[in-house]
């Protein structure tokens, strides 16, 4: 017999496998579908897949189990075979891993993030039926995985512990703010969790390698139980019609060795992932000895709380300007330089606002807001755009997705903007709310982005998106996004002759990191007529680099500066940022006035610097300086 899993991971390191569903979409099979069913209508697919994950040198095999619930299998009309296909998950993986290799009962959280319409008394049937016969079958452990609150993997573990003593893996989705979506710090669910029976904790889906490793790191030191990590490859990008994860192989395995020196003992991986990237974390992890887990503390008692949040307050006016050249007429002029500097997470503005007040006085002529990007939620955009119109004079951007309000919201939110005096905005599509850190939110997407300038453009002539008059004009001007970082640069500027055709006023880039692309992009819009801004990040560490590069859809980095970047942290890795960002100034100013900054993680000094280097080798100290409030100073 095997020994108990527990025991294994106290002293060594166990690969997991990879991605089922994602997998079996990569191989063709339909989403909106039961993958769940095809154990008891194609166990050979289900038994082929997990091969090659055992190939890949996978020791440890979850159960084709994870939407095997009364809930989820109703979609389907399956939700008589529940027993059957939990059993016959079991069976298929077992046969699989032979008598050496572990196989733990895959059992998905219920709600995934969503407010569902579901009691706690029905959640508890649901689970426990399921994993009642996942145990009839013999499995080495259950794995609760992808759950976004405390409250509901309480219910799935005493579901466990009410049949059995087995090993129980406990993972949280959570992002890198490290809160579970009911509000609680991940050390205090971990704390519950351990005290209420769980014998391994830990993380999977929702982040990459990057996302995972930053909440691992606020997590007080060495636990006395092992941790477990299955990170989806990066973040999903849609191309083509079809779901791509973007982290490679070759960088997971990279990643592998960071999360054992954080405690981790079972490494596997989620949405993306394949047998490709299992046998490259085995390869990076053979001979690797763990570091000790910490002895076994006592487990606090204490009953855990919501920490809550006060709101600051701030003073309030009328942001609206008088008759200074918006973004378009001063870009055709003079070099423009744009800033982006995200709105906060939280309640707290203080570091937002030092941040505009600094880069105002470095000289940029307008300060843009992403509007929730990435789907993580954010402070108002327009709330913050008029605080920074009124405290600093400085030209507020907005940007305006199309995933987050419907028609009528997004007209009702234009109409605020122009009764704020808010003129400059940019839309984009928006990021899919399953990706950001309440994956139960709806995506709306009533228009596109092209759509949504046209109907910005139409309030300028003073006509609701209804038809109906509006009795005077508004002022907007629209900018409109786009992403360089593609293979075939001309088809991506065709779509951009659309967004031109719908309205925009200007071009704004993602970042760009290759001077040869930059010169690239040059000659692919000589024959556009709208300004475009470059967009430059600078970058703040090398993992920051990293994580850049394999994670984020749309940003590619080269290998010389991923090379410069390697292994420089905090003021280093921000100073190797910023003079790597002035290498591509000297080449962006050359073809472009306009220049467009992002500010990585609120270090705004790094942004002003960049905004006086334009200055300085504009031949000027600072750029003549509009006040949004006061006009030409």
């Amino acid at each position: 017999m095997k020994p108990d899993l527990r025991t294994v991971l106290n002293r060594e390191i166990i690969v997991g496998d990879g991605a089922m569903g994602t997998f079996l979409y990569q191989l063709g099979f339909p989403v909106n579908t039961s993958y769940e069913e095809l154990n008891i209508t194609s166990p050979d697919v289900i038994s082929d897949v997990h091969g090659q994950y055992l190939n890949a040198g996978a020791r440890l095999l979850e159960t084709n189990t994870f939407s095997a619930n009364d809930y989820k299998l109703a979609r389907f009309g399956l939700e008589s075979k529940v027993e059957e296909i939990n059993r016959a998950g079991v069976r298929i993986a077992k046969a699989a891993a032979g008598p050496e290799h572990y196989v733990v009962g895959a059992v998905g959280s219920i709600c995934g993030g969503k407010r569902l319409n579901i009691s706690k008394l029905e959640l508890s049937r649901n689970y426990e039926q399921q994993i009642d016969a996942l145990l009839s079958e013999g499995v080495d452990g259950i794995l609760c995985e992808t759950f976004y609150s405390l409250d509901e993997m309480r219910i799935a573990l005493h579901s466990v512990r009410n049949y059995s003593d087995i090993p129980v893996i406990c993972q949280f989705a959570v992002d890198q703010v490290g809160r579970t979506q009911d509000g609680f710090l991940v050390s205090e669910a971990f704390s519950t969790l351990r005290s209420e029976g769980a014998d391994i904790l830990g993380f999977n889906c929702h982040s990459g390698p990057q996302g995972i490793m930053s909440v691992m790191e606020q997590l007080d030191g060495p636990l006395s139980v092992p941790l477990s990590v299955y990170p989806n490859a990066g973040l999903a990008d849609y191309v083509d019609g079809h779901y791509v994860y973007g982290a490679s192989p070759e960088y997971f395995g990279e990643c592998a060795a960071s999360f054992v020196d954080l405690g981790t003992r079972l490494i596997g991986g989620c949405c993306g992932t394949t047998p490709d990237h299992i046998a490259a974390v085995s390869k990076a992890l053979k001979n690797l000895q763990p570091p000790p887990l910490a002895p076994k503390e006592a487990l606090s008692t204490e009953s855990i709380h919501v920490v809550e949040q006060t709101a600051n307050e701030g003073g309030r006016g009328n942001g609206r300007h008088a008759s200074e050249p918006n973004i378009v007429d001063l870009v055709k002029e003079r070099h423009t330089v744009i800033v982006e500097l995200d709105p906060p997470r939280d309640l707290d503005i203080t570091r937002f606002m030092q941040g505009a007040h600094a880069l105002k006085k470095a000289g940029a002529d307008a300060l843009t807001l992403a509007d929730n990007s990435l789907a993580v939620t954010r402070m108002s955009n327009m709330a913050l755009g008029h605080l920074v119109s009124i405290e600093t004079g400085l030209r507020p951007l907005i940007h305006i997705a199309c995933r987050d309000r419907n028609l009528i919201g997004t007209q009702s939110h234009m109409m605020g903007f122009d009764a704020l005096g808010i003129d400059h905005v940019l839309a984009v599509t928006g990021d899919p709310a399953r990706f950001g850190d309440l994956p139960g939110a709806s995506s709306v997407y009533d228009m596109t982005s092209f759509e949504i300038i046209r109907m910005i453009k139409q309030l300028n002539d003073g006509v609701a998106f209804s038809g109906k008059p509006l009795k005077q004009k508004a002022n907007f001007v629209v900018g409109a996004a786009f992403n360089p970082n593609v293979k075939h640069l001309g088809k991506a500027v065709q779509r951009l002759v659309k967004k031109i055709a719908s309205g925009a006023d200007y071009i704004m880039t993602q970042p760009v990191y290759d001077p040869e692309l930059i010169i690239a992009i040059a000659e692919e819009t000589r024959h556009l007529e709208i300004p475009i801004f470059i967009g430059i990040m600078p970058l703040a560490s090398g993992r920051n680099a990293e994580y850049l590069h394999n994670e984020v859809p749309g940003i590619q980095l080269s290998d010389e500066v991923r090379a410069r970047m390697s292994g420089l942290e905090g003021s280093e890795g921000r100073a190797m940022g910023v003079s790597i960002a002035k290498e591509l100034l000297d080449t962006a100013m050359e073809h472009f006035n306009g220049i467009y900054f992002m500010t990585p993680f609120m270090f705004y000094e790094m942004t002003a610097e960049l905004t006086s280097y334009v200055w300085e080798k504009s031949g000027r100290a600072q750029a003549p300086c509009f006040d949004y409030n006061n006009q030409l100073q």
